[in-house]
């Protein structure tokens, strides 16, 4: 069952606010109310919403109810296609972001290696370390598969890193005997026979005096 806003949340989180009202001029009916619930999803949640299961019914209907039009209307608005992509660009360009660009996916993944996955291994954590460092950048979060990407290339990074350091600081003279012990720990047929223990003697059966 969805969570009921009180009417602080719906005042607070989506009514238009500074310059978005301009951001309305020539629009009209579905795509004015479907432009506008993208503008204040994208003002909380820094991304686009991915369709309309993602907007309560009491949200639609305040909506509605402030840009005058019908709640119905939303029906008719296309969540794929020209119309909607057009609406993304301008909401992206009034709030100052950019969509997620191989480099930008690039780059993250090296600030995450070297700034959070060194210290932080839990994969819910990193990703959340990564939409912060994003919206701070001002670059639009991309697809999900593309966030388990880049969090999985940076948690291999910071790994790899990692483990060059420590293998920096082991003793050139000591390398041989860790690959001999390492040897002999995979192939347990190599212990010695007198560390194997034989199995006990059974006792010689008792037979009854005659």
């Amino acid at each position: 069952m969805a969570r009921v806003l009180d009417e602080n949340e719906l005042v607070g989180n989506w009514t238009l606010v500074g310059g978005e009202l301009d951001q309305l001029s020539g629009r009209r009916g579905a795509t004015k109310l479907g432009f506008v619930l993208l503008l204040r999803f994208y003002a909380l949640n820094g991304r686009f919403p991915t369709g309309r299961a993602e907007f309560p019914d009491q949200v639609v209907a305040y909506v509605a109810r402030l840009v005058d039009v019908p709640a119905a209307e939303l029906g008719l608005y296309e969540w794929d296609g020209r119309t909607i992509k057009d609406h993304r660009k301008d909401i992206r360009k009034y709030f100052g972001f950019r969509e997620c660009s191989l480099t930008d996916s690039d780059k993250a993944a090296a600030w995450l290696a070297a700034e959070v996955c060194e210290k932080e291994r839990q994969v819910d954590r990193v990703r959340a370390e990564l939409l912060a460092h994003l919206r701070e950048e001002r670059i639009e979060p991309p697809a999900r598969d593309r966030i388990r990407r880049i969090t999985g290339t940076a948690l291999r990074q910071a790994e790899q890193t990692q483990t060059s350091r420590i293998s920096s600081r082991i003793p050139a003279a000591a390398i041989p005997r860790l690959l001999a012990l390492i040897a002999k720990s995979a192939d347990p047929g190599d212990e010695p026979e007198d560390q194997v223990e034989s199995a006990p003697r059974r006792p010689p059966a008792w037979t009854p005096s005659r």
